[in-house]
């Protein structure tokens, strides 16, 4: 997708999916009438949508409703769910992100009920209501040329709530995975402010944490809650159009020396600094004290993950030391986009400075697939792909 603007999520009441949808449409920027429209191509009938304006705290904002109308519905399981999205007339740039959304919710129940993902059924993924918010939410994004998606901290909420499973400590445990590597806080209200989806919307679709970015403010939305609280319970979307610098941002690099460790932990550190939120991690070969190899860790991660981070890295490693350092880095805008070939379709990651294309990298695992399916070396597979993204900038 091809956008300009920047969507900053202020979650200072939570975030559900109806939420975010209503503070979407709160904005303005796309009709009601679109959106009833395009939730024709998921396929799912049996429902109608109610959006209304509200007041919550004093402020004009807009409650969105999926009302069902009783029809019977299966309960999925996750492939099935996938199954209705990538058979559905959605755009690649909706598909991708929803099935990344849906998977993270699986993924999150599965693990709290220690099943394999393949089995979850549970409301959540498969109720109506959730797919329509999440769906909904993406295709009003996507018309609204939306590039990037920047969060606040997250509000929680504190108490219990009831729901399929029994009575649950709020966060429920599947929005409590859901929040790892995010950053949250709790003023101590008592009630559910964030639920699984709304944590995994808000998850998958942040590029980033923390303040308002820089930018001209476009247009403001508000979406309510159901309950009325003491403080107002909306979830406020900010369109922006960011000024545009270098591209330039702070992070933190954390850095220890391992002499005496089993390296074969190093695969599953990997995947557990990247679950915490790391921007990178490397290994690279040194010699200590008397000439003893030795392995150097770096990882790089925004500010506020620091100590998530080392939580992680003193617990899987033999460390017993961190050097913690301070420093920016520059990055290019990108976009991954699909391109066609004489092999088929697969993805590439575009660089730009300026406007101007000047990287491209394919995705391996597409090329790699496509090159065993077709029975081509790789690196035809490659350069198929680079000509095809360069015939689709003019280059």
């Amino acid at each position: 997708m091809t956008g300009e603007y920047t969507i900053y999520l202020h979650c200072f009441s939570g975030a559900s999916g109806d939420m975010i949808i209503g503070a979407l449409l709160d904005t303005g920027m796309v009709d009601v009438s679109y959106l009833k429209e395009e939730l024709n191509k998921v396929g799912i009938k049996g429902y109608s949508i109610d959006v209304k304006k509200v007041t919550r705290g004093g402020i004009s904002s807009t409650r969105f409703t999926v009302i069902d109308e009783g029809v019977i519905q299966p309960m999925r399981t996750l492939p099935h769910l996938l199954k209705l999205v990538e058979e559905s007339e959605l755009s690649h740039w909706v598909k991708e992100r929803a099935v990344d959304i849906f998977t993270n919710l699986a993924k999150a129940e599965a693990g709290v009920h220690d099943i394999p993902i393949e089995q979850v059924h549970f409301h959540e993924v498969g109720a109506v209501d959730t797919v329509v918010d999440v769906v909904g939410s993406l295709m009003l994004m996507e018309k609204m040329g939306v590039e990037r998606i920047v969060s606040s901290k997250v509000h929680t909420g504190t108490g219990f709530v009831e729901c399929e499973h029994g009575t649950l400590p709020v966060p429920a445990p599947a929005t409590m995975e859901l929040l790892k590597g995010m950053p949250v806080y709790s003023s101590g209200v008592e009630s559910e402010l964030v639920t699984p989806t709304g944590a995994a919307m808000v998850r998958t679709l942040s590029s980033s944490f923390g303040n308002i970015p820089d930018g001209d403010v476009v247009s403001v939305g508000y979406g309510a809650g159901y309950k009325e609280l003491e403080h107002p319970n909306l979830l406020r979307a900010v369109l922006l159009k960011e000024i545009k610098n270098d591209n330039r941002s702070e992070i933190m690099i954390l850095e220890t020396n391992i002499d005496d460790m089993n390296p074969e932990v190093y695969s599953y550190l990997f995947e557990e600094l990247f679950e915490a939120g790391a921007l990178d991690v490397t290994i690279t070969p040194i010699y200590m004290k008397k000439n003893r190899p030795a392995a150097k860790l770096s990882v790089l991660c925004r500010p506020e993950l620091t100590d998530p981070l080392l939580d992680v890295i003193f617990k899987e490693t033999s460390t017993f030391g961190v050097r913690i350092l301070r420093g920016s880095r520059v990055c290019l805008d990108r976009e991954i986009v699909e391109v066609e070939t004489e092999f088929g379709y697969m993805k590439v990651k575009v660089g730009f400075k300026d406007g101007k294309p000047v990287t491209i990298s394919p995705e391996y695992d597409d090329c790699a697939e496509l090159a065993k399916k077709k029975g081509v070396a790789l690196r035809d597979v490659y350069r198929k792909a680079i000509r095809s993204a360069e015939d689709t900038y003019g280059e």
